[in-house]
């Protein structure tokens, strides 16, 4: 059995009302019990959990509220924990390969757990001369951030990666969850960076061709 296919038993989810990257960089603060108990366990055992978009439900757990999530998600591996104050945490996490869940069952403290399956990562694919419109614009954005003292990416950067770029575009970009959800899903990271060249291109960031 390849790694690609290989199967997390029990993993534990975090339904979030956001999108997690491979690579990316997630910022959590962390106070139910379930999730607190997650988060030390998985410091004791270094292992990651799994973060999967919500489209029904919210992500503090409301009596009987009925909650769904997409199927297909990213572990997050944690960074950094740091206490807060009693009973919260502040949790740094950097997204890892993509799953896909199948049968996800809600244990009796309200923790959801899937058993699971790791989807191949991408390939590293050079942007080609056509892309790079979309790169040196991810390097202005980068630099304008970090100016106006934001530093929302993990290094090192890797400009000369196009999931990598097509991920860190993503995350930044105003467009719903839906289509957030559908990129970090499409298994073509050329692809993924042909999509977010069009949509900046369509807003006039880049220049058309």
């Amino acid at each position: 059995m390849t790694e690609s296919s290989k199967p997390l038993t029990g993993l534990p989810l975090f339904p979030l009302q956001s999108v997690l990257f491979p690579g990316g960089v997630l910022s959590l603060k962390v106070f139910e019990a379930r999730y607190l108990d997650l988060i030390s366990r998985c410091m004791r055992q270094s292992t990651p959990f799994g973060v999967v978009c919500l489209n029904q439900g919210a992500e503090v757990q409301a009596g009987a509220e009925r909650v769904r999530f997409e199927p297909v998600g990213v572990l997050a591996h944690l960074q950094d924990v740091d206490a807060e104050q009693p009973g919260i945490l502040r949790v740094r996490c950097l997204g890892g390969r993509r799953f896909r869940s199948n049968t996800p069952k809600q244990l009796p403290d309200g923790l959801w757990v899937a058993d699971t399956t790791l989807l191949p990562a991408d390939d590293v694919v050079h942007p080609s001369p056509e892309q790079f419109p979309t790169v040196e614009a991810l390097t202005n954005a980068i630099e304008s951030l970090r100016q106006q003292g934001h530093s929302p990416f993990a290094e090192p950067y890797q400009l000369n990666d196009a999931g990598w770029v097509a991920n860190r575009w993503c995350e930044i970009l105003p467009i719903s969850l839906a289509a957030k959800q559908k990129l970090m899903e499409l298994p073509e990271p050329a692809i993924r960076l042909n999509l977010v060249g069009e949509y900046l291109r369509g807003k006039g960031v880049i220049p058309g061709r």
